[in-house]
């Protein structure tokens, strides 16, 4: 292992230390991202639009979707590098999505955290973070040109 390799991997073990220590500080967790997803996406499948689609996708068979979710919002709030795959793959794939649905699922999200973060500032860093999740899956999904390509609006 090379030298210059070594303080690049060294600096991005502390920094990931650090983001964990500071989340830990305002109350975030495994503990708390895996009581907040379940919540959430309980939340999700009663929700008159929201949980259609989603049904439609999992089904009764939830738990490797929830399984994924939390070690997304794992590596997300604590960078703990647990989660692989393609959300943007994914929700393209899914039929009947619409740009407002985003705006809902974060309306859920947000009530969420209200309910069962342990700190406020908890809640503004994961809010924050979801908010960043669905503009980035709305734009993906919805801001393109004829030619697919994301739109410079």
């Amino acid at each position: 292992m090379s030298d210059e390799f070594a303080l690049e991997h060294s600096y991005s073990q502390q920094k990931r230390a650090q983001i964990r220590e500071a989340a830990g500080i305002i109350g975030i967790d495994e503990d708390y991202l895996s009581r907040m997803v379940e919540e959430f996406y309980a939340r999700v499948r009663t929700d008159a639009r929201l949980g259609p689609i989603f049904e439609a996708k999992l089904g009764d068979d939830w738990g490797p979707h929830l399984a994924k979710m939390k070690a997304f919002w794992a590596s997300v709030a604590l960078s703990a590098g647990t989660y692989s795959g393609k959300p943007v793959v994914v929700h393209r794939a899914l039929p009947g999505v619409e740009p407002d649905d985003f705006t809902r699922w974060l309306a859920l999200f947000n009530a969420t955290l209200a309910d069962t973060a342990p700190t406020p500032e908890a809640v503004s860093y994961l809010a924050l973070r979801a908010e960043r999740i669905a503009q980035s899956l709305s734009m993906a999904m919805f801001d393109r040109t004829a030619h697919g390509v994301p739109a410079l609006n």
